[in-house]
């Protein structure tokens, strides 16, 4: 009998739960899939419990996967086998990170499970279930919802791929000031799953419990199969007025929110300030265009602008600022569109130039007096004409901005290290943002942009009586947004009975002066008589909140014993309210034959990026700093001589896959050893799921091999193997649609098109469009193949340590059921399952491809792909003869 993989993946907001059945009808059966969550105040907790069950007669594996926001932290998780609970226990990363290095030495295998998307993150554990044993997942974890764009967001990314008798997404929301309005929406919501929706509302609760039948769930009454595919969205906001906020106090500890509306808006003087190196080449650069085209129509005709675009020039659109006129916009969008990206990255002086541009202006009184001036740099690189060394532009760009104008930066993919890009913005009183490369990439960059470009108030300052609060969240702001929200919480003495307020602000037409008094008894009746409120959760929001802020403001310290003391001080309050954190791990034992030790760390947004930007001056740590606060690995040799860490070597011993002995789950960020130091042939994949396969071929030297051919989307690829068949040093791609040729080798590409031929080198960055069709070869680095609605090809060039090509495929949802070749047959019809059969100690699957069944194996692998945010992946690695 075949062994089977059963998968539990639950995305809270955004929820994904998929569980992956096979020919034996529910053989592990999820019979109860329940998403709690708790809305008070802003502030949720979150439950999710699945209870599964192992319906045949012998042990089957059963994987949780959750992925949850990226501003949540996790404050349980545990495992309850046959009425046996597993609870998980919060430790320094430090300590937890020697008793898993312990468990590792002592013969346990590992595997990277923990990751980072756009906002989420994942970590996923799996466990063996005996034949009809059960099993309870339960995780926990609290978050405070931001306001944004004038609304409060819960997803649920709904996607359980079975059927589940007991399924429930019941959400409570309590909101003391007044619900102003709700509305949940839903991509896969059909006439009979609305009746199984309830939304109940009054002045300041509401309740949405989504709660199908098994009947409700099928797509038709003869299928086994489910509707519940798709978003499931709640939105809200609450009623508020132009006043001091709303104050509410919970057992001494108070929150303060602030978010006054219906105010004229400064008028703002931006300057954009792009990246054109050669490395924006493709849909970065066209994506970016399309962005700034939709922006400069968003300028209000009040506002002051101007572009630089740079590689390793800069180049300034206008010498100074101009009023957003139609006429000046219109010439603005002219300009875009005549962007081209080519050359090197020069970061340094292009905001030089901005900073100065904003001087020029301001001396000449060309902008409005009471405005507000503003940088906002793109960028996908680090830079590389002109000063390199980050410190020293970090330094220039402060001293240059000095408090006058602030800075964003929004990094463009991971080629850049977003720890410099956030140092910058924080030294600058703005904020930093990764922007994804995907479809919706100018969509990112436009949803940015609409979260700046109404400023309503300046240099906010909140006092509270000076005596009487203790600790303190940061209650001073230098700006504050139409649709946004501050936040403010602490302690208050004992003795208090009055809390007073004070908000000093500067708005467009006139100083503020917000005041309101809070009673501190008659607030803390609102919440006493509450069934759904949560414990103290007004002190651990307040937690929560300083814990952020102390993190935040340890990146952008000066000193580095004050970057310490606000390290251990987070590190104390995470390990007191039980967050796991960056600085805290969770560890989970479960007893059985091969003892398992699950141990969860929290990521940050720069851990998704490459090991090549070791060095950067948002890593430099002293060592104590990391052994006693971050602890970001234990073993000393990983920390240079001049405070740096070397990721690279942190990889060298995390994970490390000994055949014998214990099994240890690391959920951790997405940092893998180079245990191995083979490029596959090919990295792909499989569609709809998160397993990547890493395929090895054992063909002939020279040979063409057919790799795919999709004739409903007119595109077929060919490969060669070179001569020592390691790697393939040649493939010609054909597209029908319209009629191109390419042939791209070691020494560059041929296109041929309508009976002329280009040659396309490595040695520098081109693009062509052929009628919908984008061809893009980026400076030694890549050929891109891309149309809308089709595959997109993607070609790279490694040169060390052999030159080879490496192909991969992206928006491969686009593959028709007809796409065969060596690598077609696995975009359809194909999937993991367990391997009963697997040695003791090795991370075995067998890969179904069409009935067919294939053994795989975990294993690391150097990762080509141009995207690739480690330069190691974890994969199920895969040999076939075509």
């Amino acid at each position: 009998m075949e062994g089977r993989a059963f998968v539990v993946l639950l995305v809270i907001a955004s929820l994904i739960v998929l569980a992956e059945n096979t020919d034996h009808k529910n053989a592990i059966e999820i019979y109860s899939l329940h998403v709690d969550s708790t809305v008070t105040s802003r502030f949720a907790h979150t439950v999710i419990t699945s209870r599964l069950v192992n319906k045949v007669n012998e042990s089957r594996e059963a994987i949780f996967e959750v992925e949850l926001p990226k501003t949540a932290f996790i404050t349980n998780f545990s495992m309850s086998i046959d009425g046996e609970t597993y609870p998980g226990t919060i430790k320094e990363k430090t300590s937890a990170q020697e008793q898993y290095d312990i468990a590792v030495s002592h013969g346990q295998s590992a595997g990277l499970v923990k990751t980072t998307g756009r906002k989420l993150e994942q970590f996923h554990v799996s466990v063996n279930v005996a034949s009809d044993s059960k099993v309870t997942f339960e995780l926990i974890y609290e978050e405070l919802l931001k306001r944004q764009l004038g609304k409060y967001e819960l997803l649920f990314k709904v996607r359980p791929k079975q059927l589940v008798k007991h399924f429930q997404i019941d959400v409570h929301i309590f909101e003391p000031q007044g619900i102003n309005f709700l509305e949940t929406d839903s991509t896969f919501m059909t006439n009979e799953l609305t009746e199984a929706l309830t939304k109940v509302q009054n002045e300041t609760k509401a309740h949405i419990l989504f709660k199908p039948t098994i009947g409700q769930q099928k797509k038709s009454p003869e299928l086994e199969e489910t509707l519940l595919d798709g978003d499931f969205i709640i939105r809200y906001d609450v009623k508020r007025s132009v006043s001091a906020g709303d104050i509410q106090i919970v057992n001494g500890y108070f929150v303060h929110y602030f978010a006054p509306s219906e105010m004229p808006t400064f008028p703002k003087n931006v300057i954009f300030v792009v990246d054109q190196s050669g490395s924006m080449s493709g849909r970065k650069i066209e994506q970016t265009r399309d962005a700034l085209l939709k922006i400069l129509e968003d300028l209000r005709p009040e506002d002051h602008f101007s572009l630089i675009t740079f590689n390793s020039l800069v180049t300034e659109w206008k010498n100074t600022l101009l009023q957003a006129t139609g006429q000046n916009v219109e010439s603005a969008k002219r300009y875009v569109k005549t962007v081209m990206a080519r050359g090197g990255t020069d970061i340094n002086n292009a905001l030089l130039t901005a900073a100065n541009t904003l001087d020029k202006a301001n001396y000449a009184e060309i902008l409005q007096a009471h405005s507000i001036s503003m940088i906002i740099l793109l960028t996908d690189g680090q830079p590389t004409v002109g000063v390199q060394d980050v410190e020293i532009i970090q330094q220039n760009i402060q001293k240059a901005i000095k408090g006058k104008y602030v800075l964003y930066c929004l990094g463009f993919g991971f080629d850049v290290s977003y720890k410099f890009l956030e140092k910058m913005a924080l030294d600058n009183g703005g904020i930093a943002r990764r922007i994804y490369e995907d479809s919706d990439s100018d969509l990112q960059l436009q949803g940015f942009y609409q979260e700046v470009a109404t400023p309503i108030l300046k240099d906010i300052e909140i006092q509270y009586p000076e005596n009487s609060i203790l600790e303190l969240t940061q209650n001073s702001f230098k700006l504050f947004f139409d649709g946004s929200e501050i936040v403010v919480a602490g302690r208050i003495d004992n003795e208090l009975d009055v809390l007073p307020v004070e908000i000093q602000a500067q708005s467009h037409t006139s100083n503020l002066i917000f005041k309101e008094e809070a009673n501190v008894r008659e607030k803390e009746k609102v919440f006493q008589h509450q069934k759904y409120i949560f414990g103290n959760f007004i002190e651990r929001l307040w937690a929560y909140l300083t814990i952020q802020q102390l993190l935040e403001k340890s990146i952008s310290a000066q000193e580095e014993q004050q970057k310490n003391l606000q390290v251990a001080r987070a590190l104390e309050l995470s390990m007191k309210y039980s967050f796991v954190t960056p600085l805290t791990s969770m560890v989970v034992t479960k007893p059985d034959d091969q003892q398992k030790l699950h141990l969860a760390n929290k990521p940050t947004e720069s851990d998704n990026e490459k090991s090549r930007f070791t060095g950067f001056s948002g890593n430099k740590l002293s060592k104590s700093h990391i052994t006693k606060a971050l602890s970001f690995r234990r073993h000393h040799d990983q920390i240079r001589s001049d405070g740096y860490f070397d990721v690279s070597l942190a990889r060298d011993y995390v994970h490390r896959a000994p055949k014998t002995g214990q099994r240890a789950i690391l959920f951790d960020t997405p940092e893998h050893s180079p245990d191995t130091n083979e490029y596959p042939h090919f990295l792909f994949q499989l569609p709809r799921q998160n397993d990547v396969i890493c395929l090895n071929i054992d063909g002939q030297p020279q040979a063409y091999i057919n790799l795919i051919s999709d004739p409903d989307k007119g595109v077929s690829v060919t490969g060669k193997l070179g001569r020592n068949r390691n790697h393939f040093v040649l493939f010609e791609i054909t597209n029908l649609d319209p009629h191109v040729q390419l042939r791209v080798s070691k020494e560059g590409t041929v296109l041929s098109y309508g009976g002329h031929t280009t040659k396309l080198p490595w040695t520098k960055s081109a693009s062509s469009t052929i009628q919908g069709l984008k061809i893009a070869v980026e400076k030694e680095r890549s050929l891109t193949m891309s149309a809308s609605d089709n595959i997109t090809i993607k070609i790279t060039f490694i040169k060390s340590p052999n030159r080879f090509l490496g192909l991969y495929f992206m928006d491969t949802d686009h593959f028709s059921d007809k796409a065969s070749g060596l690598l077609g047959q696995f975009y359809f019809d194909t999937h993991l399952e367990s391997n009963p059969g697997a040695s003791q100690g090795e991370d075995e699957r067998v890969l179904s491809v069409h009935g067919q069944k294939h053994r795989v194996t975990r294993k690391n692998k150097k990762d080509y792909r141009q995207e690739s945010a480690t330069g190691i992946i974890s994969c199920w690695s895969l040999h076939i003869t075509p």
